[in-house]
């Protein structure tokens, strides 16, 4: 990971190397953490941060599924997100806002513990660095929309994540996806599902994934540009037969699927729509489509 110069932790700017906490802190002991991953790119007006409010607002209602309260305003943060960019001189990057239970007492009910906020931004190119990637069913399944608030961002949701991705340590697969309760698919380790069959776009409903906010933009996207888009269950053996397949998310972006479980998709390696898909996207992200410009907020 390439550092920068500074991390907001707590109401301050502070050198990257020293954004320490304690090994005590509750929510490294029990997961009880909110955060949100989001992107800036580069612009002809200077660097813009893709979709900033949506995903300040998201921050903000998953810490209130764990009772937090937050000791900013959702103004300040997006204040405080901006001039962090600022201070670190990048054109482009991602930036980790993270709110979490700190350091006063253990023991699994967290009240009592101080909330505890921190932001950092790098530089960070592809989180798929490949052109497509091939995926493997996860033996586990997305985690049970009723053990928990499911369309939170909560760092304990990503154990199930984390299992599913050392599943796939030594073999040519390149992310894992996991079906929900009922059978059907849900999503990748951090990313949404899509697939093309015959020129419409297919993605899973709400209600066992996460509402992903690339999701939201790739669906809009679609629909200027003219295709069909359906939310519904869709089954492995369904995708199996898709013509084409793509995940989307803000650090993978959009990125062609291949294969899943060694079905190779049956437009590889042309991938007409995901690659128009992604192509558009890529365009709104740097504010080349007038349609989409209120999704960038930038630094001055």
């Amino acid at each position: 990971m390439q550092t920068t110069k500074f991390i907001w932790y707590n109401d301050k700017f502070i050198p990257w190397a020293d954004a320490t906490t304690h090994v005590l802190t509750h929510s490294l002991h029990y997961g009880g953490s909110a955060f949100e991953g989001i992107r800036f790119y580069n612009t002809d007006k200077g660097p813009a941060i893709f979709r900033l409010a949506e995903h300040v607002d998201r921050l903000y209602y998953s810490a209130n599924a764990l009772k937090m309260s937050m000791p900013y305003t959702k103004d300040e943060l997006i204040n405080i997100i901006k001039e962090l960019v600022h201070k670190n001189e990048l054109a482009e990057g991602y930036i980790r806002p993270i709110v979490f239970y700190g350091y006063k007492k253990l023991g699994v009910n967290p009240v009592g513990s101080p909330v505890e906020c921190a932001i950092a931004c790098w530089s960070w190119k592809a989180y798929l660095p490949y052109e497509c990637v091939d995926i493997k069913t996860s033996q586990y399944i997305r985690i049970h929309p009723k053990s928990s608030v499911i369309d939170a961002k909560l760092s304990g949701h990503y154990v199930n994540g984390i299992l599913a991705s050392l599943e796939l340590q030594g073999t040519h697969y390149h992310e894992a996806l996991f079906l929900d309760n009922e059978g059907y698919i849900s999503e990748g380790v951090g990313e949404n599902f899509f697939m093309i069959k015959d020129n419409v776009i297919y993605t899973p409903q709400l209600g066992t994934i996460l509402n992903g906010i690339t999701r939201d933009t790739v669906m809009k996207v679609a629909q200027q540009l003219k295709f069909k888009m359906i939310e519904t269950n869709i089954t492995l053996e369904e995708a199996y037969h898709a013509d084409e397949a793509f995940f989307t998310g803000t650090a993978a972006e959009v990125t062609p699927i291949r294969s899943i479980d060694d079905h190779r998709m049956k437009a590889d390696p042309e991938y007409p729509v995901a690659l128009q898909i992604k192509k558009a996207y890529l365009e709104v992200v740097h504010g080349k489509n007038p349609a989409f410009a209120k999704y960038l907020t930038y630094l001055k």
